[in-house]
């Protein structure tokens, strides 16, 4: 379960010195440090569990969730995730794995989230057609159709029978979303 340093200094303020406790702790193994401020019980957790508490607001999209919606072959080790108005990119290497953020414009960022839970934990992760948006949203901007075509179905070696799964309607709805040249194209192919 991941707890805050204040979370725990709540726990441990029966000690006469919390915060030397809780460096005890994490030398025994009791807690494993994130980020700073940032703890997991559990050294077993899987690490896109922990990516929306890392840094956020947040969402699993980009490379991880095309992966993990089988529209890529490749497997994803970098957990990826969609921020806004934040304008930068953030990366964070942890014992939990690699994480990274980068924006997506504020208008699109809340659609097509879905909450996830498993176990304890809940994340959001981006639907298999919002990751799609996010991906292209950050592709150097193809000059026509087929040039995006031959990116996605050539470079991503996206997936065509799961890109034939996709929702249309809800694609070229965000597609709107984003206002960039990828997306205009990417909805004149859905037509």
């Amino acid at each position: 379960m991941i707890k805050t340093y204040a979370m725990l200094m709540e726990e441990l303020s029966n000690y006469r010195a919390p915060a030397n406790k809780l460096a005890r702790m994490v030398r025994a193994g009791e807690y494993t440090p994130i980020v700073r401020g940032l703890y997991e019980t559990d050294r077993a957790t899987p690490g896109y569990l922990l990516a929306g508490s890392i840094y956020g607001p947040s969402y699993l999209s980009f490379e991880f969730a095309l992966s993990q919606y089988g529209l890529i072959p490749e497997a994803v080790y970098v957990f990826t995730s969609a921020t806004f108005e934040k304008k930068k990119k953030k990366s964070y290497r942890t014992p939990y794995g690699t994480f990274m953020y980068r924006d997506v414009p504020a208008d699109a960022y809340p659609w097509g989230i879905r909450l996830v839970e498993e176990g304890a934990y809940r994340y959001q992760m981006a639907t298999p057609e919002k990751a799609l948006c996010d991906k292209i949203y950050t592709l150097p901007p193809a000059k026509n159709k087929k040039e995006l075509s031959s990116l996605l179905f050539d470079n991503l070696r996206i997936d065509d029978g799961e890109f034939g799964k996709l929702n249309c309607e809800d694609l070229k709805k965000m597609c709107d979303l984003y206002h960039c040249k990828n997306l205009v194209l990417l909805k004149k192919i859905l037509r």
